[in-house]
């Protein structure tokens, strides 16, 4: 029979009132085992099931009844609760829900199902210890628990998940859950949660607005009827209970299913007669369910009893009976008593553990609840004490015990220092940032000794620096003055300090506190060190004034270094992104480049930063070596991903690999790329730097695309360009917003952004037009009104681009510059700047100058000549993802009297359009260099097409022309 009342379910009352939300259990049980009402079977269906209301509803019993259900049907269980006092306590939800699973297996079977996730996710689940050197950020943590949940979805479906105490649950495991729980439906998981509304923390509102979505889902519990109650209270007490005796029991409990129960249990208990004389007995009797009375009640019982019910509250639910003796200062006799006088009397009891021991847990939270606000102050603070040097002792670990030191006094204690910073440690390796902030500021107020202190505000600003780097400035101030402090702690706390300055917009307080240390240090390591932060920080200060002079102190720099350690690799990898910058000659940037990654460099040292190692590789990108740059972003994407940095890391990473993807005119696996960046940027935080290089990324390759409306719908949606950065951004933002605007067609705004785009950066000496090719655009925006102006502007960007040296900008400049010419005189130039572009990464930049090509051909009646450079042009457009171009070169074709290609993948003998563009440049007698120079690609990858294209057409290469109809 169905029961209700107490967390233990006891007892043999009916849930009564409760059909819809009994039904709600039934059909989302249906819909996640694939059985129609009719006993057919469907595709599996999840969810989110969400029962609500005060306390003593009986939420918990529903879930209960859920549960037993789902295990009857054959369902994969994953059950947790929150705790009231657990709160503190990192990921202590999810642990409920993880261990039961893992428990059990084999070490090697647990690595298996986890797999590469195993050394992020162990920690914070409580699998494995976390390893010292670990410092995933919480998203990577989220990242792996949706992993490890989906795959056991996949593995042991259907599952259930339930989590009772929503309201109650720690941070990281809410946060988990809310953003996971909107993909139970697509996984085929139903997930099953219990809170009271009133309780609720604001991370849990969005799980509270997931579950109210669908009313069929979400069940505010109403209190019972007094009908129902009297069911109840004539199920206990006998069914010759009269009719003004439950009704007082109704108005007694406001119908209340665990009141009721309770008072219920009581009366029957007393032998209590159930008429109308024994109400003032039944009112004596509710006063001792709850409140005072239970205390009364409890106290009635003995010290013993009240010791180990203090104990218990204390350690919180589910604490291991030896423990909860310890803390209650019984012997084991004692301690048997006092469980079962309190197991009578329905406050608390013993119960088997997963681990094989026996736990302490109450009956219901409200009586944990009303005994731990009844222990008198000090005794609890006392209490708090014994528990986390029980949990230590008992090898429970210095987190466990660390939320218990968070309720004991300040006294100095260097124990508690230690632990504290343990728990801190820990808690950071495991991807919980937020509680090692907590115990570290708990730490200080102990306080550490002073031979310690500024080591702990150090940890401390070094915990907060991605979340609250303002209030790490102060900590970091304040560790550097303290008296104690070594010379090695010195210098990594100005580095730390160094980047709280720089990430809160104040370089030059940043740069000029490096500049101090590195004139006041005796040892030429660390002087190194600062110089190599302090050129670091200058490189992406936008408002640096006087960053020319910096440039030629970093070039004079730079010249005396070898690259013996990883402070002179990283000043000459910021060399080499400077001679980019400032368009010096391609081969000296390289020089410096080749220098810097010729010793290695990690993405993810939290020494140095991952700033200079993407430095390196943009460089490589800007010298048209595209390909080796992904490899190095690739390296730098697996080293975020392995340690767990799956936040502004990987945002910034995926949409640089996205814009080396646009330069390689590989516009479609650009676009995917940063939005992927985009995504990230946005699940993380919408303040961080990584989310304006996304859609400034985003928006150049949509304007290259031909998708010039979606790219002013991204500017709008994200304030683009509304405020001129404080770091340096690229491409730069006020750039692209003067290219948007150019493409709108609005070109007096166009002209003024892009202008004043132009001074700020000139001011900073950086001219290189294949960094940011504002002066182009200014060209093409000047040409109609002002044609003196723009030759002016696009001459000096050539004679620029000529000086840096690549093929790629040089190419660009000259289309550029042909585009502001008469035909006649700009077929020379498109000429040249296809052979420069033919040679170079630069694909979608080849496509347009060949369209300009064939356009200024047909313009002057050399229709032959046209029709190559303009059919050579769509299919490059077309390859490339450019539907725009790839239009206006149809168009030029059809104004030309010519059909346009066929360039479906299935249109010419089932070519994919790689391999017809492949096969058309092999018709021209290119060899496979040149080819795969044009594609951005490499000779073996040309070798494969061309197989492939001889295998489909059954020609050679003699035969190519004829067979594709040239």
């Amino acid at each position: 029979m169905t029961t209700a009342g107490g967390r233990r379910g006891r007892t043999t009352t009916p849930l009564l009132e409760r059909e819809s939300e009994l039904l709600a259990i039934e059909r989302a049980l249906d819909g996640l085992c694939g059985t129609s009402p009719d006993g057919a079977h469907t595709a599996r269906q999840g969810g989110v099931l969400g029962f609500a209301g005060p306390p003593g509803l009986g939420k918990t019993t529903l879930l209960g009844l859920l549960r037993d259900a789902a295990r009857e049907r054959g369902c994969t269980v994953l059950s947790a609760r929150g705790g009231e006092h657990e709160r503190q306590v990192p990921f202590h939800v999810m642990r409920q829900l993880v261990q039961p699973v893992f428990a059990a297996m084999p070490e090697e079977e647990r690595r298996q199902i986890i797999g590469d996730w195993y050394d992020i996710v162990a920690p914070a689940t409580g699998l494995s210890a976390p390893h010292p050197d670990a410092s995933p950020d919480p998203q990577g943590v989220r990242d792996g628990l949706d992993w490890v949940v989906t795959n056991l979805s996949v593995r042991s479906g259907p599952v259930v998940l339930i989590l009772d105490d929503v309201h109650w649950a720690d941070a990281e495991s809410l946060a988990w859950l809310t953003a996971f729980a909107s993909r139970a439906g697509e996984l085929g998981m139903l997930i099953a949660v219990a809170c009271r509304p009133d309780e609720l923390p604001k991370e849990a509102v969005r799980l509270h607005a997931l579950v109210a979505r669908n009313r069929t889902l979400a069940h505010e519990l109403s209190p019972l009827t007094s009908a129902a109650v009297g069911r109840i209270v004539r199920d206990a007490l006998g069914d010759d209970a009269d009719e003004v005796f439950c009704r007082e029991c109704w108005a007694i409990t406001g119908g209340n299913p665990y009141e009721v129960v309770e008072l219920t249990e009581k009366g029957r208990a007393r032998g209590l007669a159930p008429r109308e004389e024994s109400i003032p007995h039944l009112r004596d009797l509710a006063s001792a369910v709850k409140g005072s009375g239970l205390i009364e009640r409890l106290e009635q019982l003995g010290p013993s009893a009240v010791r180990l019910a203090w104990a218990a509250a204390v350690i919180g639910g589910g604490g291991p009976t030896g423990i909860v003796g310890t803390v209650a200062a019984l012997g084991d006799n004692l301690l048997t008593d006092a469980v079962e006088l309190l197991d009578k009397a329905r406050i608390l009891t013993s119960l088997p553990s997963l681990k094989g021991d026996r736990v302490v847990e109450f009956y219901h939270p409200l009586i944990a609840t009303a005994v731990y606000r009844s222990i008198p102050h000090g005794v609890r603070v006392g209490m708090h004490g014994v528990a986390a040097q029980a949990l230590v002792d008992e090898g429970h670990g210095a987190t466990a015990a660390a939320r218990h030191m968070l309720e004991m006094h300040p006294e100095g204690d260097p124990w508690v220092v230690q632990q504290l910073r343990r728990a801190a440690r820990d808690s950071f390796s495991a991807g919980a940032p937020e509680a090692a902030r907590r115990y570290l500021t708990r730490a200080l107020r102990e306080p550490p000794d002073i031979e310690d202190r500024a080591q702990v505000l150090f940890e401390l600003g070094s915990a907060n620096l991605p979340h609250e780097p303002a209030q790490t400035v102060n900590q970091l101030r304040a560790a550097l003055e303290e008296p104690k402090i070594g010379p090695e702690l010195r210098e990594n706390v100005t580095y730390r300090l160094a980047q709280a300055l720089a990430h809160t917009g104040r370089m030059q307080e940043a740069t000029g506190l490096l500049d101090e240390e590195a004139r006041r240090t005796t040892s030429a390591r660390t002087r190194r060190r600062m110089q190599a932060e302090q050129f670091k920080w200058n490189a992406v200060d936008a408002a640096d004034p006087d960053a020319r002079g910096r440039s030629r102190l970093l070039a004079q720099y730079a010249r005396r270094l070898t690259g013996r350690d990883l402070a002179e690799r990283h000043i000459l990898g910021l060399r080499a992104w400077d001679v980019v910058m400032r368009g010096e000659p391609v081969a000296l940037a390289l020089d410096h480049a080749e220098r810097a990654l010729r010793g290695g460099m990690s993405w993810t040292d939290q020494d140095f930063g991952f700033e200079v190692p993407a430095a390196a590789a943009l460089t490589l990108m800007y010298c048209d070596q595209p390909g080796r740059a992904e490899e190095l972003f690739h390296d730098g994407i697996a080293e975020f991903e392995a340690k767990g940095w799956r936040g502004a890391h990987l945002s910034f990473a995926y949409t640089l690999l996205g814009y080396i993807r646009f330069r390689r005119g590989r516009l479609a696996e650009a676009e995917d790329f940063v939005r992927g960046g985009l995504r990230i940027a946005d699940r993380v935080d919408h303040s961080i730097p990584a989310r304006l290089y996304a859609v400034g990324t985003l928006i150049v390759t949509l304007l290259a695309r031909g998708r010039a409306d979606d790219a002013q719908r991204i500017a709008d949606s994200y304030h683009f360009g509304e405020e001129v950065p404080k770091t340096v951004v690229y491409p730069d933002p006020q750039a692209v917003r003067g290219r948007l605007l150019l493409a709108r067609g609005r070109i007096d705004e166009a002209v003024h952004e892009l202008t004043a785009a132009g001074d700020r950066l000139r001011q900073r000496g950086t001219h290189n037009p294949a960094w940011s090719p504002w002066q182009l655009d200014l060209a093409v925006a000047l040409a109609g009104s002002r044609p003196d102006r723009a030759r002016h502007h696009a001459d000096e960007a050539l004679a620029r681009a000529r000086t840096f040296g690549t093929a790629s900008a040089i190419g660009q400049a000259l289309r550029v510059r042909a585009a502001i010419t008469e035909p006649a005189r700009a077929i020379p130039l498109l000429a040249e700047a296809v052979d420069h572009l033919e040679q170079s990464p630069a694909a979608y930049e080849l496509a347009r100058a060949l369209v300009d090509h064939g356009t200024a051909l047909r313009a002057v009646g050399a229709l032959d000549q046209a029709a190559q450079q303009l059919y050579r042009g769509l299919e490059t457009a077309v390859a490339c993802g450019a539907e725009g171009l790839a239009t206006r070169a149809r168009d030029q074709l059809t104004a030309a009297g010519l059909r346009p290609r066929r360039s479906s993948a299935t249109e010419r003998d089932g070519l994919t359009i790689r391999e017809e563009q492949t096969a058309l440049l092999a018709a021209e007698g290119l060899d496979n260099a040149v080819i795969a120079a044009r594609l951005g690609t490499d000779e073996q990858a040309v070798s494969e097409l061309l197989s492939a294209v001889f295998t489909k057409l059954g020609t050679d290469r003699l035969g190519l022309p004829r067979a594709l109809g040239l």
